[in-house]
């Protein structure tokens, strides 16, 4: 029996990590994402916010996030403590006590949580794209991954008022997504959009990324990634049940995932015409959130349904907020936001134990503390050190303002 438990606890912990791998892989996919979305005198420093952000996140979190996220009482507002490691790993002693309890490595569950807070933060960067200070960027960094993230997180997957409220979030579609996108709104309404994206009587101009193909691959990586993601969040494979579920998220994933994209490929081609891949990659992008507040009670069918919903949201979302002037060069806004908002108010649909209401509670805790402390944040860095480069710099390109180095010098340079 002991050697049977050893075993399970050493195949749940190697899952654990194997998932935050792919988790930290999403980095990647969102750094290739947002630099083909981008122009190309934009992209060393859209490439250099999406490294330094990772690893800002992961300092944050193991400094004081963790602690915070993880740190408080069943049921509470506020963590025990605000800073230190809280990291911990059970003995072999206290692993075969537990009978099978503790079924991984305290250090695996650090790793699979600092990818997520990774993973909110990213949200923001593309939404901010082509005109924010790199500076004013990763100083908000430091807060949203230190404390923003953390706190609302230990309220709901640490414990706290949401999750005795009995809100639902499986794998995150409001706690990362909706949580990053609200920080990113809060961002683009005191910076602005970019000069030439909107002109006189409600025209808006395309500002068409500089490479599609970096783009495409961004989204397949990213589409890899959800599988950690979502997959990771069941915890464990180690019996046959939970073997199961884990599988039937990673096929409902993968579902939503092709709705999302279908859907948003067939609204773009009734509305403009012709296929539009900007918005199909934002239409996969867009089924993942949507069934990661539930991946594992809908079928198949049903999550290839919620990931159409999601598809089909986020065209108009998109469309939408270009109309009242809130420029995001990559629809992240509407992707992890308005479609993350769908993800949970889609969980009752398929789990019996989730109710609209509380996840209309658990959304408005989510988003309203995300937007005013963000936006408390960003006001401060606007009067210290500013958000936005000068005219004469967004012109140019914030890779030689702000980086000092080109992307692409043998074509920008001439």
């Amino acid at each position: 029996m002991e050697d049977i438990i050893q075993v399970k606890y050493a195949l749940d912990t190697f899952y654990f990590l194997v998932c935050g791998a792919l988790v930290m892989w999403m980095a990647a996919g969102f750094a290739m994402l947002e630099a083909g979305l981008v122009r190309a005198k934009n992209t060393t420093e859209i490439l250099t916010k999406n490294i330094s952000l990772f690893a800002v996140a992961c300092t944050m979190y193991l400094l004081c996030g963790y602690t915070i996220m993880y740190g408080g009482s069943e049921g509470g507002f506020l963590p025990d403590s605000w800073f230190g490691n809280s990291i911990s790993d059970a003995s072999v002693e206290e692993v075969l006590a537990s009978n099978g309890d503790t079924y991984y490595s305290g250090s695996a569950d650090f790793f699979f949580q600092v990818v997520f807070v990774a993973t909110a933060m990213s949200i923001v960067s593309g939404a901010v794209a082509e005109r924010m200070k790199l500076w004013a960027f990763l100083a908000f960094a430091v807060v949203m991954t230190g404390l923003i993230y953390p706190l609302q997180g230990s309220w709901s997957w640490g414990g706290g008022f949401l999750s005795e409220a009995g809100f639902s979030d499986f794998a995150g579609s409001g706690i990362v997504h909706m949580c990053g996108a609200a920080a990113a709104l809060a961002g683009v309404l005191l910076l602005g959009s970019r000069k030439g994206k909107y002109g006189a009587n409600g025209q808006v101009n395309a500002i068409p990324g500089a490479n599609l193909p970096l783009a495409t691959l961004g989204t397949f990586i990213l589409w890899m990634g959800w599988f950690g993601f979502n997959g990771g969040s069941e915890l464990m494979v180690s019996n046959i049940e939970e073997a199961n579920a884990t599988a039937q998220v990673f096929v409902n994933t993968n579902a939503a995932a092709s709705g999302g994209l279908i859907a948003a490929l067939l609204v773009a081609r009734i509305l403009f015409g012709k296929a539009d891949l900007t918005m199909a990659l934002n239409g996969a992008l867009a089924g993942l959130v949507a069934i990661t507040a539930e991946p594992l009670a809908p079928g198949a069918v049903e999550a290839t349904l919620i990931g159409a919903v999601g598809g089909v949201l986020v065209v108009f979302s998109i469309l939408g907020l270009d109309k009242i002037k809130i420029d995001d060069p990559v629809g992240a806004i509407s992707v992890h936001g308005v479609v993350g908002l769908w993800g949970l108010l889609a969980v009752p649909l398929t789990n019996s134990d989730a109710t609209f209401g509380n996840q209309i509670y658990g959304a408005l805790v989510i988003f309203g503390w995300t937007f005013i402390i963000s936006g408390i944040v960003w006001a401060i860095l606007k009067a210290v050190i500013g958000l936005r480069v000068s005219e004469e710099e967004e012109y140019e390109g914030v890779d030689l303002s702000e980086c000092g180095m080109e992307a692409y010098p043998e074509f920008t340079g001439k």
